[in-house]
């Protein structure tokens, strides 16, 4: 695949130091990738799993190295830490290896629209992080990255593409869609209170490009589970791409013209390919 040149790229929750980061593919889309602009959009490094259990894998710093190489061969890159990472927040204002540091930022797209950068965990619910419901939350995330991660190392080991097993759960559990609507709404109200034209986010793990009454919410999503990034072109449109085996688009907004990513994105797309894979999968058993 030849290199694919856009104006700024934004990525998050990359989550180095756990076992259910991909990052052989999000170093395939660093090395085809050329941007002048990298956001890097929290949980980038997993410090709060890297302090309750030391792992690590070759290819994380791999990505590591591929960053720091692109700020010294002149691309900006900015790294907003999310609640995973969230001591480097004690570092905002500062450089690491050409790596700007900042609790948030704004992005003034070519287009001249006007984005608010942030991680997006100040807008989750007041009562995020109290009580049973946030362990039974955890668990059950922790439940569905486990079997995302044996899924594909069974299709791995038969030559078959990633599938985001994990999204196709989520876009079918009405109590999971609700919470990602909410959010979104929260993000949505907050920043047309602040004046701006769209917010770019991540953190729910959730790559959605969505339009309401004049305010862009874009979430970039993850690269534990859905493995997408969002892009601006140098006419300002913004795309939100899913990055494995098989690229593809999953929305796009630009002044002219916003193509949502529908609320099961990435899930309707390859159940018909699902189907004939698990027919492979019980044949090859």
């Amino acid at each position: 695949m030849a290199t694919l040149r856009y104006r700024s790229a934004f990525i998050s929750d990359v989550h180095l130091g756990t076992p259910d980061c991909k990052a052989a593919y999000l170093l395939d889309f660093l090395r085809k990738v050329e941007c002048e602009h990298l956001y890097l959009v929290g949980d980038i490094i997993d410090m709060q799993a890297l302090s309750r259990r030391r792992w690590w894998h070759e290819s994380h710093s791999a990505v590591i190295a591929e960053i720091l190489d692109l700020a010294a061969r002149g691309t900006r890159v900015t790294y907003i830490p999310g609640n995973h990472d969230a001591p480097l927040r004690g570092m905002a204002g500062q450089s690491i290896g050409g790596v700007d540091i900042r609790l948030d930022a704004v992005h003034t797209g070519a287009d001249g629209r006007r984005y608010r950068v942030s991680h997006g965990d100040e807008y989750d619910p007041e009562q995020v992080g109290r009580g049973w419901l946030l362990w039974l939350g955890e668990a059950a995330h922790r439940l569905i990255c486990w079997t995302n991660r044996r899924v594909h190392a069974v299709r791995g080991r038969l030559s078959m593409p990633y599938l985001p097993l994990s999204i196709i759960i989520k876009s079918h559990v009405r109590r999971a869609l609700d919470y990602i609507r909410a959010y979104e709404d929260r993000v949505i109200a907050a920043t047309r209170e602040g004046g701006y034209d769209g917010h770019i986010c991540g953190h729910i793990h959730f790559g959605q490009v969505r339009h309401e009454d004049g305010i862009v919410y874009l979430n970039d999503g993850d690269w534990v589970e859905h493995c997408t990034a969002l892009v601006e072109d140098h006419a300002g449109a913004m795309e939100l791409m899913h990055w494995s085996e098989r690229p593809a688009q999953l929305g796009r907004a630009s002044r002219e013209t916003v193509l949502p990513s529908a609320d099961t994105g990435l899930a309707l797309a390859p159940l018909s390919a699902m189907r004939r894979d698990l027919s492979r999968l019980r044949h090859a058993a």
